[in-house]
């Protein structure tokens, strides 16, 4: 049903993957030919907070999440599924809808974490991908 899947995790947050990667797995296995996985590398907010920060660390911060999210495929990505990485820098659900619309993704799977009383439904970058994309969206409770 759906051909290029993306899955959205956090490698620094196994409740980001530990219940999505499987469901992500199966929609692949159930007919899908391409997953793609990807990991978005936050940026600074404000540029005086970068300041703070060595003039390489945003270089070298991508390249050891990109050497991770690597790791992370060849340890949990079986080898009969074809696969693709990206490693994202900025807002975390602007990168995941961009990275959607980037490789014509049909489905974007993703964890939520347990609400707090201000979220009541999602956490927020779920909710705005939700609110957002251009596919469909599967959000699993962490």
């Amino acid at each position: 049903m759906y051909k290029n899947i993306l899955l959205a995790i956090d490698l620094n947050e196994p409740s980001s993957w530990e219940k999505a990667l499987p469901v992500a797995l199966a929609q692949v296995r159930g007919g899908g030919e391409n997953l793609h996985l990807m990991t978005v590398v936050p940026d600074f907010g404000m540029a005086i907070v970068g300041s703070f920060f060595p003039a390489d660390y945003e270089k070298k911060a991508l390249a050891e999440a990109d050497e991770a999210l690597g790791a992370f495929v060849a340890a949990n990505i079986p080898g009969e599924i074809n696969v693709a990485h990206t490693v994202a820098h900025g807002a975390i659900y602007k990168e995941v809808l961009a990275e959607a619309e980037r490789i014509g993704a049909d489905l974007i799977v993703m964890a939520s974490h347990r609400p707090a009383q201000s979220d009541y439904l999602l956490g927020p970058n779920a909710a705005r991908v939700v609110r957002h994309a251009t596919c469909s969206v599967l959000v699993v409770r962490g």
